[in-house]
């Protein structure tokens, strides 16, 4: 049974994460949402030097996503693509993935998310956090398998399917009042007269033991024989623009652990690109050890005790 306690979270921040994994990339196309910026952009750095047929820097502002595309190719001379997406609009991510057809795709890191301070909703009717950080990255999993099917096929190898989580995970859980709830626990979570301000404070939380509880169940109905390997990942605690829409206070707390305890984006992407090439960035028959896994600190790490029990096996209704 595994906690979060302040000492091992210190621990794991504080740990020296040893350097990037590198693979042969010759040949294959990665597509790295939310990657005009923080964790997602380092990480397209780090598959840029590999190499890659195709790079898809996948972001919602052409001027930013452009922005990146220079930023990576001055660092490392690779001319990767952009593709527009808005996590925030169903159409869009059915739209972008659309673009890509047929087209094989050997990794998919999911990495598009947002911290709210206030409750919204999205022109589709969900809380934005819910449908950035949940329900659009399920929806392009979904979207994209065929992709990620064609590619293990065409080149006799496993395609990868990350998606990014937290270990703040490990702070919530989904009690009886939501388990019992008439409307199921995602339109429960939906309802602004049941998400108090008291209450949306765990938000950020919720929306990624929604990614974790999603990934252990698609692993699951996937099965070994196809040849998809879906994870979720957790980079840690990392300075990046993710809280731009908290309250000055939280962001303030935040800045105070950047300056003590905080990742880089570069080292946060570290742990993505353990995710998608892990464990040691060969084609090997132990890269199903990450089928269905929680990733963390460059290992496979339990998530926290309400996932791994009968509760969050069932997953959210």
């Amino acid at each position: 049974m595994v906690q979060l306690t302040f000492t091992n979270w210190l621990s794991e921040q504080w740990a020296r994460l040893p350097p990037p994994l590198e693979a042969d990339l010759t040949g294959k196309t990665v597509v790295v949402t939310g990657s005009n910026t923080g964790i997602g952009l380092e990480a397209a750095k780090h598959f840029a030097r590999m190499k890659p047929a195709r790079l898809v820097v996948a972001c919602r502002s052409e001027e930013k996503g452009k922005a990146a595309l220079e930023h990576i190719a001055e660092k490392t001379g690779y001319a990767a693509e952009l593709q527009l997406v808005d996590f925030a609009s169903f159409a869009s991510v059915n739209a972008f993935a659309a673009r890509l057809k047929d087209d094989p795709v050997d990794i998919l890191v999911a990495n598009a998310a947002i911290a709210e301070a206030e409750f919204s909703l999205t022109k589709d009717g969900w809380e934005r956090a819910l449908q950035v950080n949940y329900l659009s990255t399920a929806l392009l999993s979904f979207l994209l398998l065929p992709n990620l099917v064609k590619a293990a096929h065409e080149h006799k190898s496993h395609s990868r399917l990350v998606l990014v989580t937290s270990e703040l995970h490990f702070l919530t859980h989904f009690g009886d009042e939501l388990k019992s709830a008439p409307k199921g626990i995602l339109r429960t979570l939906n309802d602004p007269e049941y998400c108090t301000p008291e209450r949306f404070t765990a938000r950020y939380q919720e929306t990624k033991i929604l990614v974790i509880m999603f990934v252990r169940a698609l692993a699951e109905r996937l099965g070994a024989s196809m040849p998809v390997v879906p994870n979720s990942v957790n980079p840690g605690f990392c300075y990046t623009g993710l809280r731009k829409n908290l309250w000055l206070s939280q962001q303030l707390l935040m800045a105070l652990v950047d300056v003590t305890v905080g990742r880089s984006a570069e080292q946060g992407a570290r742990q993505l690109l353990h995710a998608a090439l892990g464990p040691d960035g060969k084609e090997d028959a132990h890269v199903e050890y990450m089928r269905g896994a929680y990733v963390s600190c460059h290992a496979v790490r339990e998530p926290s005790d309400f996932v791994i029990s009968k509760d969050g096996a069932r997953g959210a209704g």
